[in-house]
C-alpha cells in the first residue's frame, strides 16, 4: 500500500463523482480503481488489492483475463451492434449454442433470450411465466433480490431502500426462505429452513400463481445455503401446484459453487432460468434459459435493443470455453472447502462472527452483536479496515461479508486473505 485509500487522486475523483452521479448508487467504501489483473486490483493511487469480491460475482475468470481480450480486439474490429433483434448474426446464435450445451437435459434443447443485466434476464422470466400461465400472481422470498427495474423490483425484497417509495408493485406475494442465522422460530439449521415448507406451500395454494423466483442460494440477503432438501420440495410443490419454477442464477451461477447452475447441486431442475454478472467475461451480458414450450411468444411479444451485442458475446464464448478448459468449477470446490476451514477457524477466535455459511466460492461470515443482533456498522469498520490492509470484501445481508473471489483464485491468496480479515476483526476488538 503506497498511501491510506482514498488518497490524492482517488479524493479528486470522488468529488467529481459527487457532482454528476446519481448518489443512488451503492459505495462500501471510497476505492478508486484503475486497473486490474488476475485477482488483484490496483488504485488510481497505485495501491495493490487483494480482490475477494471479483467485482460483484463478474470477474470470474480473473480481471483482465488475456482470453477474453484477444477475442474482443479481434471482434470490435469487425462489428459491435448487430441489432440482433431485427437482424441475423452468427456470434449470438453460438454463445447461446454454448450455453445451452451447459445447461441440464431438460434445458439444453430449449431456447435464449439474450439481455444486458441481471434484471434484464429476471425481468423477460416475469413476463415469460405470464404469458404461458395468464395468472395474476408471482411468487418470491423475503431476502431475495431480482434486480430493480419494476417487474423484477417487485420480487426483491431484501432491503427496504431498495422499495421505498416506488409502489405499487406488481402483484407479488414473498416467503419465508428456507435458513435464518436468527431464525424467528428459534430453531436451527436444517430445521429451520425444512420449517418452512409447510407454510411455503399453504400460501402459494392461496392466490392464482404463475411463477415461483428463487435464488439458489440468496445473494444480497446474505448468502443465504439453503438446507440440501429445501429446493426439491420446492421443486415438487411447484409440479403439483402447476407452478413454473425460475432459477435466478445471477450471483450463485457460472461455476461459483462447483457446478455450472447453483441449482444442480441441490439436484433439481428448474423450469426457466436466469443469469448474468459472469456470463459476459465482464462485459455486459444477461440470458433467459427455458424450454421451447415454454419460450413460444410470438415475434414483438419481448425484445430490446442491445442485447446480442457481438462484443458481449465474443467474451462470454471465450470466458466460457476458458472456465471449461481451466475446470474453474473443480477449483471452486476445492478452494471454496479450504475458505471455509479458515473461516470457521476464525470464527472460534472472533465471538463477533455469529455464522459462517457457504458453498463453493459463495460464502459469507454473519457479524452480530449480544443476543444475535446484526453488527452493522462493526462490519463496515471491519470493510474499511481490511480495505486499508490491501483487501476488497463487499457487504451483504444486514451484517454480513460477502467472499464471492475469481474461480481462479488459489490456497495461496487466501492464506494472504484471511490473516488481514482476522487483522481487521482484531483490531475491532481492541478498540473497544
Amino acid at each position: 500500500m503506497k498511501s491510506n485509500p482514498p488518497g490524492p487522486k482517488a479524493r479528486k475523483v470522488i468529488a467529481r463523482d459527487s457532482k454528476v452521479v446519481s448518489p443512488s448508487l451503492t459505495r462500501a467504501y471510497e476505492l478508486v480503481v484503475d486497473h486490474a489483473k488476475g485477482c488483484y486490483v490496483w488504485d488510481i493511487d497505485g495501491n495493490k488489492y487483494l480482490d475477494m469480491a471479483a467485482f460483484v460475482a463478474v470477474a470470474s475468470i480473473g480481471n483482465s483475463n488475456p482470453v477474453v481480450q484477444r477475442a474482443v480486439e479481434k471482434q470490435v474490429k469487425k462489428l459491435t451492434h448487430p441489432a440482433f433483434s431485427d437482424f441475423y448474426s452468427e456470434l449470438p446464435v453460438r454463445f447461446s449454442e454454448e450455453l445451452l450445451a451447459l445447461m441440464p437435459p431438460k434445458l439444453r434443447n430449449g431456447r435464449v433470450f439474450l439481455s444486458n443485466s441481471g434484471t434484464e434476464s429476471v425481468e423477460a422470466a416475469y413476463k415469460l411465466v405470464k404469458w404461458n400461465k395468464r395468472r395474476k400472481w408471482v411468487a418470491a422470498f423475503n431476502g431475495s433480490f431480482h434486480g430493480r427495474t419494476m417487474g423484477s423490483l417487485s420480487l426483491t425484497h431484501s432491503k427496504k431502500v431498495h422499495r421505498d417509495g416506488f409502489g405499487p408493485f406488481l402483484p407479488a406475494i414473498h416467503l419465508p426462505y428456507a435458513y435464518c442465522y436468527r431464525c424467528p422460530l428459534g430453531l436451527k439449521y436444517p430445521d429451520c429452513g425444512m420449517a418452512c415448507i409447510d407454510v411455503i406451500e399453504k400460501k402459494l395454494k392461496e392466490k392464482p400463481i404463475s411463477g415461483l423466483f428463487v435464488e439458489p442460494i440468496q445473494g444480497e440477503g446474505g448468502y443465504i445455503v439453503p438446507p440440501k432438501e429445501f429446493h426439491k420440495e420446492l421443486r415438487r410443490i411447484c409440479d403439483e401446484q402447476d407452478i413454473i419454477m425460475v432459477d435466478d442464477e445471477v450471483q450463485a451461477g457460472y461455476y461459483r459453487t462447483g457446478t455450472f447452475l447453483a441449482m444442480q447441486g441441490f439436484g433439481v431442475t428448474p423450469d426457466i432460468v436466469s443469469m448474468s454478472k459472469p456470463l459476459g467475461g465482464g462485459f455486459p451480458m444477461g440470458a433467459t434459459i427455458a424450454p421451447k414450450e415454454l419460450m413460444d411468444w410470438p415475434p414483438g411479444a419481448h425484445a430490446n435493443t442491445m442485447g446480442g451485442n457481438l462484443i458481449a458475446c465474443a467474451a462470454g464464448i471465450a470466458s466460457i470455453k476458458y472456465a471449461r478448459t481451466h475446470k474453474l468449477g473443480q477449483n471452486a470446490k476445492k478452494q471454496g472447502a479450504y475458505l471455509l476451514k479458515l473461516l470457521k477457524n476464525l470464527q472460534e477466535r472472533h465471538e463477533l462472527i455469529g455464522d459462517v455459511r457457504g458453498k463453493g466460492l459463495m460464502a459469507s461470515i454473519e457479524l452480530v452483536k449480544k443476543a444475535k443482533k446484526p453488527a452493522k456498522e462493526e462490519r463496515d469498520k471491519v470493510l474499511k479496515e481490511c480495505l486499508r490492509e490491501g483487501l476488497i470484501l463487499l457487504p451483504c445481508g444486514e451484517s454480513s461479508i460477502r467472499f464471492s473471489p475469481p474461480l481462479t483464485i488459489t490456497r495461496k491468496e487466501l492464506d494472504i486473505a484471511i490473516p488481514i480479515l482476522d487483522s481487521a476483526l482484531s483490531k475491532l476488538t481492541d478498540k473497544k
